[in-house]
């Protein structure tokens, strides 16, 4: 069995999804500046997570609407 196809397949998801949550920390870090810089001082992620989750499903159901 080859799994050469299988392979770069699976590169080709993570790099997209590497590149997707790259681009909306830096889109969190421009429009909401202050909860990153609390998540980064006080050592707690959760808010900085959830503002991250929230923009990416609110950027999926943009998405959607076009479909």
């Amino acid at each position: 069995m080859r799994f050469e196809g299988v392979g770069l397949s699976v590169f080709g998801a993570t790099a997209v999804v590497v590149v997707v949550l790259a681009i909306a920390t830096v889109w969190l870090f421009l429009t909401n500046p202050i909860v990153v810089a609390t998540a980064v001082s006080d050592g707690e992620i959760t808010p900085f997570i959830r503002n991250l989750a929230s923009l990416l499903v609110e950027a999926l159901a943009g998405l959607l609407k076009y479909l």
